[in-house]
């Protein structure tokens, strides 16, 4: 078995503004800088054996201040956002009701939610064959979370994506998962 603590990302310049950030690096607010330190604290007493963070910046910069100086950090493209297209840099009132509409059908100019879980069974393997019987942890965003919910705790992306700890702001410093042998 794997365990897995899933962290998201600080607060960004963007999300504070309500605008989508997607594919962009994103920068971590005055707010998001304090939280991913205060993580740091939080979690000081697990011990992870690896950390893998997304490749988009404002992930990087949340793992590197809550880990970086006891951890090598592994930066993994698979972890990213959902691509929203033409919805990046766009305000995420005026479309985040509609997010269902995009579990199969790619966002436009972007990809499905269904392509994100694609991408995280992917990565899952690859853990699974390397990491078997470690705690790892994963700093990344909301699309790649609610693929964790999907793959390994059996919800529809439909389900996932209504009980999103997000809607009701009930954030926590981390979420586990398994990945059973």
């Amino acid at each position: 078995m794997i365990k897995i603590t899933y962290f998201v990302h600080g607060t960004t310049t963007q999300n504070e503004m309500g605008v989508a950030a997607g594919w962009l690096p994103g920068d971590l607010s005055i707010l998001g800088l304090k939280q991913s330190i205060e993580l740091g604290n939080i979690v000081s007493n697990k011990k992870f054996e690896v950390i893998f963070s997304s490749d988009l910046k404002r992930a990087v910069d949340t793992a590197n201040l809550a880990f970086g100086s006891e951890f090598q950090i592994i930066q993994d493209k698979r972890l990213r956002e959902v691509d929203l297209g033409d919805f990046t840099n766009k305000l995420v009132s005026e479309f985040q009701s509609n997010f269902s509409e995009y579990i199969k059908k790619p966002f436009p100019n972007g990809e499905s939610f269904k392509d994100v879980e694609t991408r995280i069974s992917k990565f899952l393997s690859s853990i699974r064959r390397k990491y078997s019987g470690k705690y790892v942890a994963i700093v990344a965003h909301r699309a790649p979370q609610l693929a964790l919910d999907v793959i390994l705790r059996s919800k529809t992306w439909r389900q996932a994506i209504a009980e999103d700890w997000r809607l009701t702001k009930s954030w926590k410093p981390g979420w586990e998962y398994y990945i059973r042998e």
